[in-house]
């Protein structure tokens, strides 16, 4: 993992995290104290991706409970439960989240003791060990999509930003991009703005220049001209907020459209995503609940002033972009069908398609076939 950026930091009882509303002419660490900030933090998308999401959820909570005493271990399940559910109401359709959550109320329940310390101290040990096992994960995605996409020098295009800053450090789709870069097979990253709320070329652009990894930002609705003008283009790398059974595919909205430009263009479209963002219990991307937010997000476009940023001074502005009253429909999500879906990698390997199929078999992957 990079040493240069971290976004996720953890110093029990502190967390901080890097506030991506400031990014990319400004680096503010905040601190988040309990889980109510915690839970700003991810619905005011302070903090966002969905790996990233559920580590500073469990962490907000770790860093609350470092702080509290429960003489029994019934006040402090009780206590752990509640702080859970409320950090659920962050945001409904990054998968990690409700996982981590799962996982955390069994590690509490499961304990078999009477000391509410015993129990808080479960907690916050299972909260770190996720930090942990996640930048391991990412760090096997990158070795295994890059192994997929080969040794050749190779140009690849990814959207939104799944790197440090959407995980707890190295990236699922840009952690593709990362290891074909260590490995000297990268000639070049495409990198769209990903509209309304350019991630990329606020958060991603940030990272790529950090890591000096060379790369160009596109605009959105330029990709389909870009696959037909660069041959050198070998795939589509993107990640994940939910990876349904079949292996339909919730991700930051303009995924589905990448995908269906990729397929006519005879390019390679891979889902970089860890196992948490795999959920069986979702048959079908048709049962996927997506996020809606402010339609303001589209309306109007906020930055920092560009004279401020070249003299060091910032000074963050709104700009009405639509005229006054027009109204704006705002997914923040679509669904691409496991039909378009060339390969999606997770931290066990490389899942593909059974020949003549058009779904995965997720299932299969997370029992080890």
């Amino acid at each position: 993992m990079s040493a240069r950026l971290q976004a996720i930091k953890w110093e029990r009882p502190h967390l901080t995290i890097l506030n991506q509303l400031a990014l990319p002419h400004s680096s503010e660490y905040i601190e988040i104290s309990d889980a109510r900030a915690g839970h700003y933090a991810i619905s005011s998308m302070q903090t966002r991706g969905a790996p990233a999401i559920a580590i500073v959820a469990a962490l907000s909570l770790a860093a609350e409970l470092s702080t509290m005493h429960f003489d029994t271990s019934a006040s402090a399940r009780t206590h752990i439960h509640m702080q859970l559910d409320y950090l659920a109401t962050s945001r409904p359709t990054a998968v990690n989240l409700f996982d981590a959550i799962t996982k955390l109320k069994h590690a509490v329940d499961t304990t078999i003791t009477d000391s509410g310390q015993v129990v808080r101290d479960t907690y916050v040990q299972m909260a770190e060990r996720m930090l942990d096992a996640d930048v391991k994960d990412n760090m096997a995605i990158g070795e295994h999509g890059a192994q997929l996409i080969g040794n050749d020098k190779v140009r690849v295009l990814t959207h939104c930003n799944t790197g440090t800053l959407a995980t707890a450090g190295y990236g699922t789709a840009l952690g593709i991009v990362r290891s074909l870069h260590a490995q000297g097979s990268l000639d070049r990253v495409y990198f769209t703005e990903t509209r309304p709320y350019n991630q990329g070329a606020r958060l991603t652009a940030f990272e790529l220049l950090t890591e000096e990894i060379p790369a160009q930002l596109v605009c959105d609705s330029a990709v389909s001209a870009l696959l037909r003008s660069d041959p050198m283009i070998r795939a589509i790398i993107v990640g994940a907020d939910r990876v349904a059974a079949n292996g339909d595919t919730a991700n930051k909205i303009g995924t589905y459209q990448l995908a269906i430009t990729a397929r006519y263009h005879g390019c390679q479209f891979i889902v970089a995503a860890p196992t948490t963002s795999v959920d069986l219990h979702t048959k079908s991307g048709a049962d996927i609940v997506i996020e809606e937010r402010d339609e303001a997000e589209i309306l109007v476009q906020t930055g920092f002033e560009r004279q401020g940023v070249l003299e060091g001074r910032l000074k963050r502005v709104e700009v009405q972009v639509a005229p006054v009253g027009t109204r704006a429909w705002n997914p923040s999500f679509d669904v691409t069908p496991a039909e378009l879906i060339s390969a999606i990698v997770t931290e066990r390997g490389v899942v593909v398609k059974q020949p003549g199929a058009s779904e995965f078999d997720m299932a299969g992957h997370m029992r080890g076939e």
